[in-house]
């Protein structure tokens, strides 16, 4: 499948992974809606929707940036009528914007605990349902959520009970879009890495350069959504898939190029056992 002039609607694409799969797509012509809240620098993260959007430009890919914080249904209103507007149509969402806080119950705050949710669950509900219509009208609509398999092992439930919540939650709205848009030949899957991923949060909250070193980069999840957005809406959906699933579909079996260090030991990413 071509991808030419395909619109792609992305949470979060001014830096990290969001922007890794913008940059794939768009290096075929896609269309990408950046919806992001970064305008101006932050020294402790990489990018704003502008810079974001002259990289998808350079790769060959037109850009909408919006400046959208998906906890609001205003902001997303805006955001899929402007992408509509300009393109005619959405052919895929990328749930990928997200909080994270993994601290346990008695350290977590009210404030951090609303923040997850209303970015991850609520935000995430909220951006698919008000692409639906538009969706419904693609030759090949894809929902594609990052979020891990629903793994109900003590370990992951005890350690941050309410982001462990929080991205579950979006792995069941992932699987019941299947369901529900079966009719309607739109996909829906989720999507999680093997290991970290080097991002701004892993470099300024979770686990600084260190950790860094220990991950891959963003552009394994990047291979990994094309292949998926690239197989027919019709069948390849309702699934929870990692990228060393889907990229081992596609032939591939050395994933070291991905590293950031080879040299050292990956760090297996949460909520996989």
């Amino acid at each position: 499948m071509s991808f030419k002039n395909k619109t792609v609607l992305i949470t979060g694409a001014s830096r990290g992974i969001g922007k890794a799969i913008a940059l794939k797509l768009a290096a075929e012509g896609a269309n990408i809606i950046i919806a992001a809240k970064s305008v101006e620098v932050n020294p402790r993260l990489d990018g704003t929707i502008y810079t974001a959007a002259k990289e998808i430009e350079a790769a060959g890919g037109n850009a909408l940036p919006v400046q959208c914080d998906i906890r609001y249904e205003d902001q997303i209103q805006h955001t899929i009528e402007a992408g509509v507007k300009a393109f005619n149509g959405i052919d895929i969402i990328i749930n990928n914007a997200s909080a994270i806080t993994l601290t346990n119950t008695e350290n977590t705050t009210s404030k951090r605990f609303d923040l997850m949710h209303n970015i991850n669950v609520r935000g995430t509900y909220l951006v698919t349902q008000l692409s639906i219509p538009y969706l419904k009208q693609s030759a090949n609509p894809h929902i594609l959520t990052l979020s891990p398999p629903i793994n109900m092992s003590p370990k992951w439930l005890s350690a941050h009970i309410a982001y462990t919540m929080s991205k579950y939650n979006m792995t069941m709205m992932a699987l019941a879009w299947a369901a529900e848009f079966k009719k309607n030949n739109i996909a829906s899957n989720a999507l999680w890495p093997v290991t970290t991923i080097a991002t701004a949060a892993i470099q300024n909250i979770l686990g600084g350069e260190m950790l860094m070193q220990c991950s891959r980069k963003p552009e394994i999840l990047a291979d990994a959504a094309y292949y998926i957005l690239s197989q027919p809406s019709s069948t390849y959906t309702g699934q929870t898939l990692t990228d060393e699933e889907v990229l081992k579909a596609t032939g591939i079996t050395d994933f070291s190029h991905y590293a950031v260090n080879a040299q050292l030991p990956l760090q297996k990413d949460i909520f996989l056992d």
